[in-house]
């Protein structure tokens, strides 16, 4: 995948201790890799098949994680008090506005991991975290 000026891979690993090595230890999506950070790689004649219906669904995937920060799914709550809150849903494609008062909007979204907190508080005064 191709997002925020880098490749990215995105892969399912297995035979570790995912209790022990993970923020999520039951999580059930990819793993994310930067490519140019990759320093060593092993090409396997191991083949798999995963059924259509069980695929990863990249678009999905995309339309809730930012910069490409994994972890649990979760959803996130502010207010948006900025001039373009129409950028705010291009940038959050699962985000929907949940009310408006006096120019400010109080928006919702479905997200992975921490990269929205990033985000969110490079808008500055702009947004108000109410949820995490």
């Amino acid at each position: 995948m191709f997002s925020e000026f880098y490749f990215y891979m995105a892969a399912y690993i297995e035979n570790i201790d995912k209790t022990k090595d993970f923020h999520v230890a039951n999580d059930i999506y990819p793993t994310i890799y930067r490519i140019d950070r990759i320093t060593e790689l092993k090409v396997l004649e191991e083949h798999f098949k995963i059924p259509y219906k069980d695929r990863f669904e990249e678009g999905e995937y995309r339309k809730r994680i930012q910069f490409m920060f994994g972890g649990k799914l979760q959803r996130t709550k502010f207010w948006y008090k900025g001039m373009s809150v129409e950028a705010v849903l291009d940038r959050l494609p699962t985000a929907k506005i949940l009310a408006e008062e006096d120019g400010k909007y109080l928006i919702s979204a479905e997200t992975f991991g921490s990269g929205i907190e990033m985000w969110l508080r490079g808008q500055g005064d702009y947004v108000e975290i109410v949820k995490p």
